[in-house]
């Protein structure tokens, strides 16, 4: 097999070449792949974040890129993936000062690299953030070698979309990580979750693993010993459903305390994985909802300034496949 860039220049026996219809016109890519392959969301996504989907012979890794009728598309399972992007929207900025960043991170990027010593991966949030500001920082002020400072204050999950806040100075990150230890920042995410989801507050000490491999409550472990465990760190998230709808609800939640995939583990264990979930549906049985990606959404971010000490507080609507899959569940 040859490669002419990432262009397949013969054809592989692996290929598999679709010609798009008339009802694929506006549609998303991942959504007409999905649908032409009868294949998992989570490996059509691969398939297209990896660039081995091409549009009209492109090589296209964006999963929401419409459609029109009448495109030829091919999935090269062999194709070499394309080199990493940088690319940044000033759109997704919220907020900017000397001090702190806010930012409205898509889904499907992480907010910082899998492995911190790969200085090569700049498909992380924080890696096209510097990047961003290194560009629009004046001409004078430039130093070989030198980025602009950029502190992680707190993470988002890759399939997570919403309002992040990098610290820009180290003044600023001490101040705001202060906040975060002492729980007085404001965080609102919306998620959608499968079943009818009652309004109530989920405590528990969450693991790294739990018993069976993955992370979850000690509470909840499979393995009766586990339950004493004080290894656990203590998790509450604050669920207020918001509306419900057919076979799913749209709920608020509240964290007080800030753990890894604290919100997906409490939905979850409490019987309503979200919609999009692909790691913690062990044990439920009902009927699954499709979705391209995980339906969790930050959606309100509130602290103190850390250096002016003035309220800030920032809100962003749901995203637009979020917003669609919402209406279209509506009764």
């Amino acid at each position: 097999m040859k490669f002419r860039g990432n262009v397949p220049t013969m054809i592989d026996p692996k290929t598999k070449t679709f010609t798009t219809a008339p009802d694929h016109q506006g549609q998303r890519l991942d959504a007409v792949l999905r649908g032409l392959l009868a294949e998992p969301w989570s490996r059509v996504r691969r398939y297209i974040d990896t660039g081995k989907v091409f549009v009209d012979g492109r090589a296209c890794c964006d999963q929401g890129h419409p459609l029109s009728a009448g495109q030829t598309l091919v999935l090269q399972p062999d194709a070499p993936r394309p080199p990493a992007r940088k690319s940044f929207s000033s759109d997704w900025i919220r907020y900017t000062d000397n001090h702190v960043i806010v930012v409205d991170k898509p889904a499907g990027v992480s907010t910082v690299p899998f492995n911190r010593q790969d200085s090569n991966d700049i498909e992380s949030m924080e890696h096209r953030l510097r990047a961003y500001l290194q560009k629009k920082r004046p001409l004078h002020t430039k130093r070989r070698g030198a980025l602009p400072s950029l502190l992680v204050v707190h993470r988002l999950d890759r399939g997570t979309s919403g309002l992040l806040v990098f610290a820009r100075s180290m003044q600023a990150r001490a101040g705001l990580a202060e906040q975060f230890k002492a729980h007085t920042v404001h965080r609102r995410y919306l998620a959608l979750v499968h079943g009818h989801a009652p309004t109530k507050t989920i405590r528990s000490h969450l693991l790294e693993d739990r018993g069976d491999g993955i992370r979850g409550s000690s509470e909840t472990s499979p393995h009766g010993g586990v339950r004493r465990s004080r290894k656990g760190k203590l998790a509450i998230t604050h669920v207020t459903c918001v509306e419900r709808l057919k076979g799913a609800s749209l709920v608020e939640c509240r964290l007080e305390t800030g753990r890894t995939n604290q919100i997906r583990i409490h939905m979850a264990e409490a019987g309503h994985p979200l919609v999009g979930e692909t790691i913690y549906l062990r044990g439920y049985s009902g009927p699954i909802i499709e979705s391209p990606r995980l339906m969790l959404h930050a959606a309100e971010l509130g602290f103190i300034h850390p250096i002016t000490s003035q309220p800030l507080r920032f809100e962003i609507p749901l995203p637009q496949p979020m917003a669609e899959l919402v209406a279209s569940l509506r009764p």
